[in-house]
């Protein structure tokens, strides 16, 4: 039993004339007659009863209609899936991204994606950190990301879509709380909270540089896996943190200040990754909208 004939079956128990059904089908009627013959044998029992004057269903085929009737909306649905699949209309893309500071742009896009292709399915991958997000679209196991990069990383496709700066924050009641600006020499025997460093985050390298181009090695009292558990412990008056502006913005600041750094460092970029040569066309299609809300910036 195929779809083939299961098709031609309802076309005959609709019209319940043989010549009709070819007619409606383009068939020639003797191989519409064998195809049912072909399913009766496939099935053991008559679907018919058929005289010189008439043809009806008989209980087999009664029995037979809804259930092939379900199997061709089935394949259907299925040749339509297929052909969205083709089309790019429909698929799995896997989003990795870090913290806070990428949630607005995630979100942007996300959003849009939804609007325009409703059956693409972003799933999200929070908590992964520049090198990380590299190493998972090497390995296959996402598909896009965006991160934290002084320049573009090797090995994948990226374009710039964030310039960030780097920021203080200290609790409100710090001595340097209300300061303009802090230099990093300012910083000297001060306790830190930052990311672990096998996290291989992009902020947290350049603030270590940072102290040691003022020629020192930071205070590191203590580690948090995102940056609103380190905001929360400088509110805590655990320490200070170094992050980026783009993040404290997404954040509630209670007791906590932000200070400006005194030093013209580089600015840190967020990054749009995406693995080269990726033939998806569901991945095609979430880049070709980031164009427009993810612009790149230079």
């Amino acid at each position: 039993m195929d779809l083939s004939q299961l098709e031609v079956f309802g076309v005959v128990a609709e019209e319940l004339h043989f010549g009709r059904a070819a007619e409606r089908l383009h068939l020639a009627q003797p191989h519409l007659s064998r195809t049912i013959r072909a399913l009766e044998a496939d099935l053991g029992t008559p679907l018919f009863d058929r005289t010189t004057r008439r043809v009806e269903l008989t209980p087999a085929g009664q029995a037979l209609l809804e259930p092939a009737a379900a199997i061709l909306r089935t394949g259907e649905q299925a040749r339509a899936d297929v052909a969205a699949a083709r089309r790019g209309d429909t698929g799995h893309v896997r989003f990795s991204f870090a913290g806070p500071s990428s949630q607005v742009m995630v979100g942007r896009l996300a959003r849009k994606v939804r609007e325009r292709y409703h059956r693409i399915d972003l799933a999200f991958r929070p908590g992964r950190y520049g090198p990380v997000v590299v190493r998972e679209l090497l390995e296959h196991t996402t598909d896009l990301g965006i991160a934290r990069f002084e320049q573009a990383p090797p090995g994948v496709d990226s374009r710039a879509v964030a310039r960030e700066r780097g920021v203080l924050a200290v609790p409100s009641d710090h001595p340097v709380a209300s300061a303009a600006s802090v230099s990093f020499a300012e910083l000297r025997g001060e306790p830190f909270i930052t990311l672990p460093e096998a996290f291989g985050s992009a902020v947290r390298a350049m603030f270590v540089s940072g102290c040691y181009a003022a020629g020192f090695a930071p205070e590191i009292v203590q580690t948090a896996p995102d940056s609103w558990t380190c905001v929360a412990l400088v509110a805590a008056g655990v320490g200070l943190h170094f992050t980026t502006d783009s993040a404290v913005r997404q954040m509630t600041l209670d007791g906590v200040r932000i200070v400006p750094l005194a030093e013209e460092i580089p600015p840190v970029f967020s990054y749009l990754l995406w693995r080269a040569g990726d033939q998806d066309p569901a991945l095609a299609h979430v880049l070709g909208i980031s164009q427009q809300v993810l612009p790149t910036v230079v």
